[in-house]
């Protein structure tokens, strides 16, 4: 929980926009490096794999495949995303990055989970003739090292996020609608626990001759690839099915309308995340029934501009004035400026 009380995915989109550019120039870096990374990382894999004859080092290609594949939607995500609002898209573009995100934790999964179980199970049920694993072995040293390097990357931005939000770094990372972020930390964390169980995998099968172990070695990444895949979809899922606000930071914007002069009762709000930095707030607002439409007019401008002060992501503001039926004048509210 934040110094103040507030919960960290309210921190999160609350100042999202306070470094919205700085903030989607570090996504992309980060992207970018996992993609470079990945890429590399596939071809020696694929080439260690077919030189050893081992499954696991096979799965690990496909894994690499997959994530590279998953980096290139990422960054299509995030180009997209920032396209401004036109005629056909009012409300802008921010949530397609959730679309391709999505897309991305697929291919995750077919490309990587489902290849890695496929070859794990086919060298369970027919066996595998082990050559030289000399050459898996560097390749798996120097994976380690660029997909750590990868992970840093993005654990630093996770870390200063959080740290500027004053929230703890797990629930950050639990609740940021900045996805892409997540996928790549994601990602290349399974990457290294997989790199270590397909190393253990070689090593067993040499002291046993066995190829069983390769195999072993192979299915367990591709569930730990399916676990992945299933977080990620799960997180982007939620974010396209619209996803309101946390309930303090909902608590702020109906205060933040109350304190306004005029309005006398929020009849009812809705609140939708749209991006990591774009936020949509819409309500039907009671004003006082003696206030005239020029107070009215004003009423609403001040509250979107109050709004806007204390919450930066906020991209959109609709206030309807709704009565509500049944009762009579609510009597008069701190009169605007100027009266």
């Amino acid at each position: 929980m934040s110094d103040s009380g507030e919960h960290p995915s309210a921190a999160a989109v609350r100042s999202g926009s306070e470094k919205g550019g700085e903030k989607g120039g570090e996504s992309t870096f980060t992207v970018i490096v996992a993609a470079v990374a990945n890429l590399g990382i596939a071809v020696a894999k694929a080439v260690a794999g077919a030189i050893s004859g081992s499954s696991a080092m096979l799965s690990e290609a496909a894994h690499s495949v997959a994530d590279t594949v998953t980096e290139l939607l990422l960054l299509t995500a995030l180009k997209r995303s920032g396209k401004p609002a036109d005629a056909k898209h009012p409300l802008g573009h921010g949530p397609e990055r959730y679309i391709w995100a999505m897309l991305a934790s697929v291919a995750t999964f077919v490309g990587g989970a489902v290849f890695s179980v496929y070859d794990g199970i086919h060298t369970l049920t027919h066996g595998e003739e082990l050559g030289n694993p000399l050459v898996s072995y560097v390749v798996l040293a120097v994976a380690f090292l660029l997909e750590g390097y990868s992970l840093r990357t993005g654990v630093k931005q996770v870390r200063a996020e959080a740290a500027r939000l004053g929230s703890p770094v797990g629930r950050y990372f639990r609740l940021t609608p900045d996805t892409a972020v997540k996928a790549v930390v994601m990602e290349d964390s399974a990457a290294l626990a997989g790199l270590l169980l397909a190393a253990a995998g070689l090593g067993l099968g040499q002291l046993t001759g066995s190829g069983v172990w390769d195999g072993i070695a192979s299915v367990l990444i591709g569930l730990l690839l399916v676990y992945v895949a299933w977080v990620l979809g799960r997180s982007n899922a939620q974010l396209l099915i619209g996803r309101a606000l946390p309930p303090e930071m909902r608590d702020g914007v109906r205060e933040e309308l109350l304190s306004v002069p005029h309005i006398v009762e929020v009849i009812e709000l809705t609140t939708l995340i749209q991006g990591p930095d774009e936020l949509l707030i819409a309500a039907k607002i009671d004003f006082r029934d003696i206030s005239s439409a020029a107070e009215v007019e004003w009423a609403c401008e001040e509250a979107e501009q109050r709004l806007r002060t204390r919450y930066p992501a906020i991209a959109r503001v609709y206030l309807d004035p709704t009565p509500r039926r049944g009762r009579g004048d609510r009597g008069r509210s701190p009169a605007a400026p100027g009266e």
